[in-house]
């Protein structure tokens, strides 16, 4: 199993996908307000036995550090020290943009959408990684 986070101030997004399907699917939103991201990253790696985090790097559409990246990179390192499994970065240019053109096409407001976006966001990064190795 591969977990995929999409990384934000107030909201993780969670996708997960198995080693044969390689198809990705949004699982939950961590709300960092009410919910430590780190530990519940690494229940989830016991639960789901993964193998492998795929954590959204953001960049700006040019290719330079965007400024969540200190905010990501403190989230890669805590959960490098707190799992042994392989942590790989991956650009999440746009993630966001593609997630809520998902919602709205499928009918979803904003206001609902919210709930699911970052997971939705999740997915369309670990997708893109999984893309990128076939």
């Amino acid at each position: 199993m591969i977990i995929g986070i999409d990384p934000g101030e107030r909201r993780v997004g969670i996708a997960i996908a198995d080693n044969e399907t390689r198809f990705a699917r949004p699982l939950e939103v961590i709300d960092t307000r009410d919910t430590e991201p780190v530990a519940r990253i690494v229940a989830l790696i016991a639960e789901l036995s993964a193998e492998k985090l795929v954590v959204g790097r953001p960049v700006s559409l040019s290719g330079a550090a965007g400024p969540a990246v200190a905010k990501q990179q403190e989230l890669v390192v805590a959960l490098e020290a707190a799992t042994d499994i392989e942590i790989i970065e991956y650009d999440e240019r746009l993630t966001s943009v593609i997630a809520d053109r998902a919602l709205r096409d499928a009918g979803k407001n904003a206001k609902n959408a919210r709930a699911i976006r970052d997971a939705i966001a999740a997915q369309v990064l670990l997708q893109g990684y999984l893309d990128s190795t076939a």
